[in-house]
Order: C-alpha cells, then structure tokens, then sequence
C-alpha cells in the first residue's frame, strides 16, 4: 500500500480482489503510453512482450522512466510515504542513528546511507535533527537513479549505486525501496500451473512458459500456495511477485556495511498470509491506478520481508519500531491549552502526526527489518533498555 497525496490509501490493497484469469493469448486493441513529448511509446507500438520485471526495469529506470525522468516532481509528487508525512519520521531516524553510533563506540566517521532517497528528504530531515557532534563526523550517502536535485546539502553525497561492499560503518536505510526493486509475476493457467505473466508496454497481459529453476525453487519456499507442487492444487488466476530480485538486492545493500544496522522499511506480508492475487499495482498523481508499464505511473509490489531477512535480522511493525524510538500519538493535556496555546497547538500537531504514521491499518503496519552487521554491538537496538545499553568493551 503506498499513502496516496490524497490521503491514506485503502486497507483493502493489502490483499487485492479476485480478478479474472488471463488467457493464453489475450490482445485487446492497445492503448499507447505517452512519450517524452505527448507521443506514443516506441515500446507500446512496437507490441513487445515482457515479463513484468523487464518491463518494470524499463518503465521506471528507463531513459525516460518514472523515477528517472528529467524535471519530474519526484516521487513525492505522486504519493506520500512516512518521509512526507511528517518531520517526526526523520527525527525517529536520527534517534536510531544516535543509537548506533552509541553502540558502535561513536567511530571516526559515521556513514547514514539513504537507499532509494527520492529527492533526499530522509537525509535532509536527519541531518537537521542530529546534535553538531554527531553532524561533525556524519557521512551521509542517497543512492538514487535519478539526477541530484537542485539545492540539496552539499554534505550529501549523491550516487547511483550502492557504496562499495564493506566500505562503510553506521546505519544503512531503505525506506519503500524494495517494493520499487522490479519482479516477475506468475499466474496460474487452467490445468494449476504457475506460468510467467508477459505484458506490453500498453499493460495488456498473457500467460508464458512455465515457471521452473530457482524461482520455481523460491516459489515452493517463500509462497507455496502458487508453487507447483502445492498439496491442493493452486487455484486458477491465483498470482504471485517472485521476490528473488529483492532477496538479492536486500542482501548487496547489507553488504555496503563494514559494522552497524541495516534497516528495510517496507509494505510486507508473510509465508502464512501470502495474498492470493498478488499486489502488483500502480500510482499517480496521488492516486492508485491500474499498472501499465510504460513510464506514466509508479509500479509497485508489497515485499516478502521474511524472504529478504537474513539469520540474525529482527522483524516488527513500524508500529512497535516508532514507540521504541518515542513517536508516540498521545494528545497534549487540556492544560496546555491555558497556558501556552501556540505549544499546545504544536503538540496537538505532532500527536496528529504520530498517529498517522503508527496507525496499525496504515503506515504503522509497515514492516521493519533489522540487520545487524559485523557482530552484535547493533543488535536489539529498538528495545526498551537500548539508549542506556554500554558499548561492549574489548
């Protein structure tokens, strides 16, 4: 589920409606993407069929891709996720970043990796809640595809690409990254078995060659009621998102750290709750549209978190992880009001934002995965006891 600009989106995204199978040849009369100048979509007109992560790959980091394209407003032009949503989101991450320094014995220097920055609001925000002394030795990284946006801190370095392996100690976070990394989708044909979805670039959809090797493997693991040996027999139209992709990409962005936390922050669901049509959607301008790959809308996925999380990761909602960090919605006293009314509307504000962004149907059911790196001194950071927890000693 993203939040739309317009207001949260529906609980009901979570898990989509029945929908009706695809047939194995299915060619509407195709309706063709915009271009760069109001045009049709060289890769519409030409009828070409993908799988949706191809597809996805090309639609969004493409040469005139959603995320990619020149002057574009930026994700936050199309929706509203915890970053946009409130100035406390930043201020939880300087928290948690405050407590892995702690834990880390406040190294030389402190690298915060933004995977997935957007336009660097998460960085901006941090770095203007962190104390000067933590600030003095912070190296902030935003790893995003599109260009560097005007008027951003110089002290934020800008990249395409993940930092070198091993090349960093401090926090690494992915705020609704994963669900943005590109995945192939299945759907089961009349006879139950799983076959890759291919699409045009107009959105219309057939049924390809059968799923097998590794991501049939992932499939029978991570979301076994679509699998092909599944006891029961898959129902028909039943879809899946193989998340192998985001399982891999997960684990490079860990491998950036030499020591410290890395942090997923996604829509997720689970083995036991896999939705049976998938989740696979579009959005725009604030709005939740049907998934059409050719550069005009957001495409996204929910993330099976369970199958990124590494042994030693720790999961919890965003929910629980805010509450550790003391993003809390409660209302100010009545008092308040009588005696300081501009702080008693301040606080009212906050609490309205806390609320927002820890409101369990919403931003506060997002998941959160924690992987601690390079030992233990990271680990449990979101407990009570975290603040006051000593760095280990040698």
């Amino acid at each position: 589920m993203r939040v739309t600009t317009q207001g949260r989106g529906p609980a009901a995204n979570e898990h989509r409606h029945a929908r009706p199978a695809i047939a194995e040849d299915h060619h509407p009369a195709a309706r063709p993407g915009p271009g760069t100048d109001g045009s049709a979509d060289p890769a519409a007109a030409d009828g070409t069929w993908r799988g949706w992560r191809e597809a996805t790959e090309h639609a969004l980091y493409g040469p005139d891709g959603f995320y990619t394209r020149p002057g574009g407003p930026g994700p936050a032009g199309h929706f509203r996720t915890s970053v946009h949503a409130s100035p406390l989101y930043a201020g939880a991450v300087a928290t948690l970043l405050r407590r892995v320094d702690a834990a880390l014995g406040h190294p030389d220097e402190l690298a915060l990796v933004d995977v997935g920055a957007g336009r660097g609001e998460l960085l901006t925000g941090v770095l203007a809640a962190l104390p000067e002394d933590v600030r003095a030795r912070l190296r902030p990284y935003a790893v995003e595809r599109a260009a560097r946006p005007q008027g951003l801190d110089p002290r934020i370095a800008w990249r395409a690409e993940l930092p070198a392996p091993g090349s960093l100690t401090g926090l690494l976070f992915a705020n609704e990254w994963l669900d943005n990394v590109p995945v192939d989708v299945v759907e089961t044909d009349a006879d139950g078995v799983p076959r890759r979805v291919l699409v045009r670039a107009d959105g219309t959809e057939r049924l390809g060659p059968p799923v097998d090797g590794p991501d049939a493997e992932w499939l029978a693991r991570w979301w076994p009621p679509v699998a092909p040996e599944a006891d029961a027999g898959p129902a028909t139209g039943s879809r899946a998102e193989i998340g192998r992709p985001r399982d891999a990409a997960w684990a490079r962005a860990v491998r950036t750290l030499r020591a410290g936390l890395a942090v997923a922050v996604d829509y997720a669901h689970h083995r036991a709750d896999r939705p049976p049509f998938g989740t696979l959607t579009g959005f725009r301008e604030g709005r939740e549209v049907r998934p059409v790959p050719d550069g005009s809308c957001d495409l996204t996925a929910h993330v099976a978190l369970d199958a990124c999380a590494g042994p030693a990761a720790e999961r919890l909602t965003q929910r629980a992880a805010l509450h550790a960090l003391g993003v809390a919605g409660r209302r100010p006293p009545l008092s308040l009001a009588g005696t300081d009314p501009a702080g008693y509307l301040r606080a009212l504000g906050a609490a309205g934002d806390a609320a927002e962004l820890t409101d369990p149907a919403g931003l506060g059911g997002f998941g959160w995965l924690l992987e601690p790196v390079g030992g233990t001194a990271c680990a449990g950071l979101l407990t009570s006891d975290a603040p006051d927890r000593p760095h280990p000693t040698a």
